[in-house]
């Protein structure tokens, strides 16, 4: 076990434990107790017929003996968190509880304010201001010392040559977006009824203003994601390009936007 709780990251942890604390109050407690520490066994590579409720009860018991600091018949979050996860990586997990995003068009907004220049890199003050309006955006207060703890644990994590500046991907992790809404979809194995229907969510996901047209950081979102399903890991000069052949190509019209009829005879399809 001690082995498999080495490979455990961040992610990882909080998609095990999202499982079971569906209505995110931080902890889990009663039946759903023993549910997560029977998954626990099952994720560390023990056989399903192996798993005895005694094996699943001395788990329990050793985990909520030492870290049910309240003494409530509840595990928090935290204090599971610190035994199970590498002080960076359980930093991260509170981190991300913090600051969730939902979309790539979201991070984009937030990520285009501060690369101005379009470099596809942020410094450490900007990575200060990112994260202040991180916190603005999602309404948590955070006193001036916890943002320079923030910024500074951050630059140590991810700034691997020490020059000072984090890419696109560093902070692409950092706030751990949720899986690539483009994964859902497999449009060239669909009938033509069903990749229109498919588009239809697809669109609708990107167009966050609901305007009826992809515009700024709705198209990055949407490239960003899009790119990420042939190359996982992509810069932010990458993207620019990537955006540029785009709009070159669907902006028929001249707009400086994707219309979705233009999007939809882009990928072949004729809406009625």
């Amino acid at each position: 076990m001690d082995s498999a709780l080495d490979r455990l990251d961040a992610a990882g942890f909080l998609q095990i434990w999202q499982h079971f604390d569906v209505d995110d109050h931080g902890y889990i407690e009663g039946t759903e107790l023993d549910a997560f520490f029977q998954h626990m066994l099952e994720t560390f590579g023990m056989k399903k017929e192996e798993i005895t409720e005694d094996k699943i009860r001395r788990l329990r018991g050793r985990f909520m003996s030492a870290h049910d600091t309240a003494a409530d018949r509840r595990l928090q979050i935290q204090e599971l968190a610190t035994v199970m996860l590498p002080e960076d990586e359980n930093f991260l997990l509170l981190f991300r509880r913090e600051t969730p995003l939902d979309n790539s068009v979201e991070f984009m907004r937030i990520w285009r304010s501060y690369d101005s220049d379009s470099s596809g890199y942020i410094s450490a003050i900007e990575l200060k201001g990112f994260l202040q309006d991180l916190f603005l955006q999602h309404t948590k207060s955070i006193t001036p010392e916890q943002l320079e703890q923030y910024t500074d644990t951050m630059m140590k994590m991810f700034d691997k040559n020490r020059d000072g500046r984090l890419d696109l991907n560093d902070v692409a992790r950092i706030l751990d977006l949720k899986e690539n809404f483009l994964l859902k979809f497999k449009m060239d194995a669909c009938s033509q009824e069903d990749r229109k229907r498919d588009f239809e969510k697809i669109f609708a996901h990107y167009d966050v203003s609901k305007t009826g047209a992809l515009e700024g950081p709705e198209v990055d979102g949407f490239v960003k994601d899009m790119m990420e399903l042939v190359k996982p890991s992509i810069s932010g000069t990458d993207l620019d390009k990537f955006r540029k052949a785009l709009m070159g190509h669907c902006d028929i019209n001249g707009d400086g936007k994707i219309q979705k009829n233009e999007l939809a005879l882009c990928l072949g399809l004729k809406l009625k």
